[in-house]
């Protein structure tokens, strides 16, 4: 029995000693923790800081309209080319006149039934008025007479309005330019039935100064009010229009405020003009209006690549004491290219990191390296 007994023991301290032997040989190769990561710090300064505001702008015509005909009928002519520039008065559609040149001719032909009556009543009266004066007639015979006289005298007057409306109608079967301008591609040809004040034959639009429309809200109206009233000439515009990274060569010059601010947007809508040359803007373009801030103002700038963001909220880190950084919340403003300025959080003087941030956490040992230095990466 003690026998047994003393091989379970030794049975148990050798397993014992296998295991620590193991535990010793883990720590052994254990690897060493990883060095503090390496960031580059530069201290907070104050610039001026020169920057543009950005509103989304639409491209519009300062004159346009929509040709609609202004009688029934099928289109007879078409008298230019799409897109072309037409002059004030040039014709451009002809709708069919057959029906209203007979109204016409039927008009006239009233009038002189009209007048034919009316010069037999006005010849009846005046006999009668003349019998009158011999008591030789009844009076209500003479009353009756004039009576005629005013009838026809109405009935004429309301055929020679007839032949003004239907004269109307004939002129209106040609359709003339507006103004002076360019004209879009038709949307009707030769034979298509048009409806009176319904069907849209084509568009024309002035392409000279177009007009820029965007939306500013209240807190702008002021400083908009001013940039009007300053009357400024469009070289010393701030004013720019940007399609994506293209900028149009021109700058524009503010020309109205709209008359009340839209209750559901909160917005005032303002419109700038821009001179078109070579006709390089068109009517529906959309771009951005960059408009250059009234003066350089003194402000916190730092690299937007020091700039983390957290559920919504932003921060940069500090370094501190045994290089232990620490973060602090920032309010951001205007990006400016590279750069970003920072409202609130930072002051002259502030040391943050600009490289290596996204090695960080709160309370992390960090190696500090000169600018230009490589930092150290995961």
């Amino acid at each position: 029995m003690y026998s047994a007994f003393k091989k379970q023991i030794t049975k148990y301290t050798s397993i014992t000693a296998i295991v620590l032997l193991a535990a010793c040989n883990n720590k052994q190769s254990a690897p060493p923790p990883p060095p503090p990561p390496k960031v580059t710090v530069q201290e907070v300064t104050v610039t001026d800081a020169v920057y543009f505001d950005e509103y989304p702008a639409t491209v519009t015509a300062l004159n346009q309209v929509e040709l609609r005909p202004q009688v029934s009928g099928f289109i007879t002519g078409v008298h230019f080319a799409d897109g072309a520039r037409v002059r004030k008065g040039q014709l451009l559609y002809s709708i069919d006149q057959q029906l209203y040149a007979a109204n016409y001719e039927q008009a006239v032909a009233n009038l002189r039934v009209q007048e034919a009556n009316l010069n037999k009543a006005q010849k009846d009266a005046n006999r009668y008025h003349e019998l009158d004066k011999n008591d030789a007639i009844a009076k209500q015979l003479v009353d009756n007479a004039d009576a005629a006289v005013e009838v026809t005298k109405k009935q004429a007057d309301a055929a020679r309005a007839n032949i003004q409306a239907v004269q109307t109608s004939v002129r209106y079967t040609k359709v003339f330019a507006p103004f002076d301008g360019v004209i879009g591609i038709s949307a009707v040809k030769t034979g298509a039935a048009v409806t009176a004040g319904q069907t849209i034959l084509n568009t024309v639009s002035t392409d000279g100064d177009l007009a820029v429309d965007i939306n500013i809200e209240q807190k702008d109206i002021f400083r908009f009010s001013t940039l009007l009233n300053e009357k400024a000439k469009p070289a010393d515009s701030t004013f720019t229009l940007a399609f994506g990274s293209d900028i149009y060569p021109y700058p524009g010059r503010i020309v109205l405020l709209d008359r009340a601010v839209n209750p559901q947007t909160g917005t005032l809508k303002a419109r700038l003009s821009f001179p078109n040359k070579n006709s390089l803007l068109k009517a529906g373009m959309n771009g951005t209006i960059r408009i250059k801030n009234g003066s350089a103002a003194q402000a916190v700038v730092i690299p937007n690549k020091a700039v983390v963001e957290q559920l919504g909220e932003f921060f940069v880190y500090i370094p501190g004491d045994s290089n232990k950084v620490s973060q602090r919340k920032v309010t951001l403003g205007t990006v400016l290219g590279k750069n970003i300025i920072v409202k609130n959080g930072l002051q002259q003087g502030d040391k943050i990191v600009t490289e290596g941030v996204q090695n960080l956490r709160e309370g992390v040992k960090v190696t500090i390296v000169t600018p230009g230095a490589a930092p150290e990466k995961k």
